[in-house]
């Protein structure tokens, strides 16, 4: 779906960027369609309008072989020069860089295609002004782009390519990068090599001058990690690099300090396991959230989000179950502050309280519904949502639909 008001912003936009100065326009923060009475525009809200909206079409230029076209990942990148930022939004054919600097007037800035073929899986992550895309396409390795290009593009929307193409591995789930040590984790590679699917371990300290360094396949595949320099509760754990990994059917803790030397530290399961997909810490390193990708489709349970207490490294404990008000399933989410920002498939963002985490109690407090035809536990709507921009903008990637960028209403 297009909407007449929002091409005609779209379009506004791309003519200032052709200005001497481009992208020079002044932010407005008035919500292109606020939340009113539970709905924005065709969309089922709670506390979040929606500030602006690009279609996966209006992300796909012309000259890229689009296929099937449908969304994936996103994250985001602020310019550390301009404070500009941006949604970098991965689709089946390329990955697309968005200028939300205006979260009302979008501006597509270019996109950099596939490495190889197409494919439903792309995954973006972001080091030293860089982004670092793999996907499951069938040899793709890991592209590298330097995002600072992307200040000097008057006339957009430029088709790039990469500054850096990895190849010492072939297709993958997913990339985390920890951005503290310069190390990037590639995860849900090939079963079948020498660390069965588990996290390759990626020296990007260098951002276009990659080191492969090894891995991790004690536990063997890894669909999803988090990898962080511990500084949290377990004193005999801090200062080392430690990598939680959703391994499909348990959550494994390791310590990677040693690339060399890998450590399995703990690992922990719990009750009516469908596929063990994601997860995340809370900022206090107590609390490690995790989200199920097949238990309510195969249970039939309402949205299920376990929480676990990760105060003592060895001894993981399940602590207790988060059940949301829909049948829809859970894909990523993440904690920033007392909130938990939810992508959660046909019912959109879910945005839930964690100040009372402690007391086993969580709540929602706000959402934002992308997919409004139902809430049922199938495979559409929302891929991701990334909430931390200093903004407090807040970017959607989904499936069907494209980019979002939502904002709390009272901000």
């Amino acid at each position: 779906m297009k909407f007449p008001f929002l091409i005609i912003s779209v379009f506004i936009g791309l003519s200032i960027s052709c200005d001497n100065e481009p992208y020079e326009w002044a932010p407005s923060y008035n919500a292109t369609w606020p939340c009113e009475n539970g709905m924005a525009d065709i969309y089922p809200c709670s506390g979040y309008d929606l500030m602006s909206y690009l279609s996966l079409q209006d992300l796909t230029p012309e000259g890229i072989n689009n296929g099937n076209l449908a969304g994936n990942d996103s994250w985001g990148w602020t310019d550390p020069n301009t404070n500009k930022e941006y949604a970098l939004v991965g689709l089946s054919s390329h990955a697309a860089f968005v200028d939300i600097s205006n979260p009302s007037l979008p501006v597509l800035i270019g996109v950099l295609p596939t490495a190889t073929v197409n494919s439903s899986w792309r995954d973006i992550k972001v080091y030293q002004n860089h982004a670092f895309i793999v996907s499951e396409a069938s040899g793709h390795g890991m592209q590298v782009f330097d995002l600072t290009r992307l200040r000097d593009v008057n006339d957009a929307p430029e088709i790039f390519t990469a500054d850096t193409h990895f190849t010492d591995f072939g297709s993958a789930h997913n990339i985390v990068i920890n951005e503290e040590s310069g190390y990037a984790y590639v995860v849900g590679a090939n079963r079948n090599g020498p660390f069965s699917g588990g996290a390759l371990f990626i020296n990007i300290q260098n951002p276009t001058a990659p080191i492969f360094e090894g891995g991790f396949g004690e536990e063997g595949y890894s669909h999803d990690a988090q990898v962080i320099n511990y500084s949290g509760p377990d004193t005999d754990h801090i200062g080392k690099e430690i990598l939680v990994g959703s391994n499909e059917n348990e959550i494994v803790i390791a310590d990677v300090t040693d690339k060399a030397n890998p450590i399995t530290i703990s690992t922990v399961g719990y009750s009516n396991i469908g596929y063990t997909h994601q997860g995340w810490f809370t900022e206090d390193l107590n609390h490690f959230i995790v989200g199920d990708e097949l238990d309510e489709l195969n249970i039939g349970t309402n949205t299920r989000t376990l929480i676990f207490n990760f105060s003592d490294l060895d001894n993981p404990v399940y602590d207790f179950d988060y059940l949301g008000s829909t049948l829809a399933i859970d894909h990523n989410g993440y904690p920033f502050g007392d909130n938990y920002y939810l992508a959660n498939y046909t019912a959109g963002i879910r945005v839930l309280d964690l100040s009372q985490i402690a007391n086993n109690t969580i709540s929602e407090i706000g959402f934002f519904d992308t997919y409004p035809e139902n809430d049922s536990a199938a495979f559409d709507g929302v891929w991701n949502v990334y909430p931390f921009f200093t903004s407090e903008n807040i970017i959607i990637s989904d499936i069907d639909r494209g980019l979002f960028i939502v904002r709390r209403s009272d901000f």
